[in-house]
């Protein structure tokens, strides 16, 4: 695809003849008459970063907002890296860390807010803040920041080209987002079979007794929790790691990084308050064991004095028990013995789980079908982590046609 022509060279940038560099304050006017109103309500949450779509959440927004009006632009000042810019169908009330900006009648809505979700504006806006954890972009700044812009109407053919062109690229996002979405369940689908009634298809089955198993093989037991573990109090080395629980994952087997301290928890300089675990071990997370919070250690190492730890107390796998107490229908077994009064305040004491009861094949067959779950899993983790690569380079490819388009750097009216 050809330029615009000849590059017109001033002292910090290059535009295409014909356009202009403009500050943004002379582009859109920045908004901020306030409102009570809360008839269409938009918050930092509710936009997606570089696509600019609107998130529909369910969360109560407090406090006065900031009228905006049909073909203004929302953008979130708060993390500029983030880049949050919504245009308006409607009119509302932007809550939160929000500037309303309007365009004047000279420019095209859809080219401004497609100027703001350009890569160099994101990152110069970005380089600007400041604050490690909050960083928040200043007006002043923005506004001065100066952009390529044509006349009106090349905006509107721009803008005309990217709509078409972004929205066939977020077509095929969207296509390989729900392959993905297809694959984890499969995933679950495999190991959930797996661990609840085999991998021999011609196997005699029988009734387990137990509602939330249902049928299993005829060779296999259904014992209680409590003839399998007993809870451990374990005295802690603190030369050892300190180890995490996943709702994803399980128990980690390494140190947790500086980042994870940072998100999950507040790491304890005195290690002794935590408890020694080994491997072998099924560790969970009392609050969020009906999420699916447990795990099989694999190393020594030391767990929150929050996590129960059971230690065994016969010969089994345990990694087989981490896996059928992370399927549906356990979660649901789960909840039912778990006591609280609201999804956050759930907890599932060891005096209830030691009840609970499992499905378990002979030693033998559990390493057969750890096996085929680990082969099974790979080839599918594998899928999902080529269409994942996928997907981010047609983020990336939006992006950049995006900053191409709104920079003169491409010609978009003859394929407009």
């Amino acid at each position: 695809m050809r330029s615009f022509g000849a590059i017109k060279s001033i002292p910090e940038t290059a535009v295409p003849e014909g356009w202009s560099l403009k500050p943004l304050k002379q582009i859109v006017r920045k908004v901020s008459k306030k409102s009570k109103n809360k008839t269409n309500v938009v918050a930092l949450e509710n936009i997606e970063s570089w696509t600019g779509k609107l998130v529909p959440t369910e969360a109560d927004f407090d406090g006065d907002g900031i009228s905006f009006k049909e073909d203004d632009i929302l953008f979130g000042k708060l993390r500029p890296y983030l880049a949050k810019a919504y245009l308006a169908r409607s009119d509302g009330e932007a809550i939160g860390d929000l500037w309303v900006l309007r365009p004047n009648d000279s420019c095209e809505p859809r080219f401004v807010a497609y100027q703001l979700l350009s890569q160099v504006f994101i990152e110069t806006l970005n380089a600007s803040t400041n604050g490690a954890k909050m960083p928040r972009a200043e007006w002043a700044f923005a506004g001065a920041l100066t952009s390529p812009t044509p006349a009106k109407s090349v905006q509107t053919t721009i803008a005309d080209y990217l709509d078409c062109e972004t929205g066939r690229i977020d077509g095929l996002i969207e296509n390989k987002t729900r392959f993905i979405a297809l694959l984890k369940e499969k995933r679950a689908a495999v190991i959930d079979h797996a661990v609840t009634k085999g991998i021999d298809r011609n196997v005699e089955m029988k009734s387990s007794g137990v509602e939330w198993i249902g049928d299993i093989p005829a060779h296999w037991d259904a014992p209680r929790i409590a003839t399998l573990f007993r809870e451990a109090f374990r005295k802690p080395d603190p030369d050892l790691p300190v180890l995490s629980v996943s709702i994803h994952n399980g128990v980690s087997d390494g140190e947790l990084s500086d980042e994870e301290r940072d998100r999950k928890v507040a790491l304890s300089e005195d290690r002794t308050k935590y408890q020694g675990v080994e491997p072998g071990d099924l560790v969970y997370n009392m609050m969020r064991a009906w999420q699916g919070a447990f795990g099989a250690v694999a190393v020594s190492g030391l767990v929150s004095p929050a996590y129960v730890v059971a230690r065994p107390i016969a010969e089994f796998r345990t990694k087989f028990l981490e896996h059928l107490l992370h399927t549906k229908s356990a979660a649901e077994e789960i909840r039912r013995y778990s006591r609280g009064i609201a999804d956050f305040r759930m907890r599932l004491y060891w005096e209830y789980f030691r009840d609970i009861r499992v499905c378990l094949p002979p030693l033998e067959e559990q390493d057969e079908i750890l096996s085929h779950i680990d082969r099974e899993t790979a080839r599918i983790e594998g899928l999902i982590e080529k269409t994942e690569r996928s997907i981010a380079l047609l983020k990336e490819k939006r992006a950049a046609l995006i900053t191409a388009a709104v920079t003169g750097k491409i010609d978009v009216r003859a394929a407009a």
